[in-house]
């Protein structure tokens, strides 16, 4: 496996303080999610016990994001993902949820190999430009926090607002498609 696709191990120590063994310094849960940000993967494990511990530091990134206002996940999204954990439909979701992301990406990779320099397009004015723009709202997508948008100026923000609703609105639609199923 090539070095940079090995999860990058971080080790909590008794005192909670989450260490990174690739720089040999503490990092935070910020710090962490710039690292999944960036495309890399990450592992978390207690030092002493060696339990895996990714999925509790995942939950707190998500719930402190949220905390601070960067809402991406409505309300009724999230009261069925709590609904799932006590019914038996919870056992589809995150199949369908997985599902759903892998086409997320394997989208967002064949949009960006339609833009890549063998395209004829490439040789209009602006078109780097343009690229760069949707290759920072793809990875925005995907990471899955409303606050990278990259925006600067009232013009882009208001892009990212617009984006954002029609993100939010395609997650109420798969919220709707999962309650029919649970049916």
């Amino acid at each position: 496996m090539a070095e940079d696709t090995k999860p990058l191990l971080i080790k909590r120590y008794a005192s909670r303080r989450l260490y990174n063994t690739e720089t040999s310094d503490y990092v935070t849960l910020e710090d962490i999610a710039g690292f999944i940000r960036e495309g890399r993967e990450v592992q978390i494990v207690d030092l002493k016990s060696g339990d895996d511990l990714t999925r509790q530091y995942l939950l707190q990134i998500i719930a402190e994001h949220e905390s601070r206002g960067e809402n991406i996940l409505p309300v009724n999204i999230l009261t069925d993902l709590v609904r799932t954990y006590t019914n038996s439909a919870g056992s589809m979701v995150p199949q369908f949820l997985q599902s759903y992301f892998d086409m997320m990406r394997d989208g967002q990779e064949k949009m960006m190999e339609s833009m890549s320099k063998a395209n004829p397009m490439a040789k209009m004015p602006g078109f780097e430009a343009m690229q760069a723009q949707q290759e920072a709202f793809l990875k925005a997508m995907t990471s899955g926090l409303g606050k990278q948008w990259g925006s600067s100026g009232p013009a882009k923000e208001a892009e990212g607002e617009d984006n954002l609703d029609a993100i939010k609105k395609q997650l109420a639609d798969l919220q709707s498609k999962l309650s029919k199923m649970g049916k």
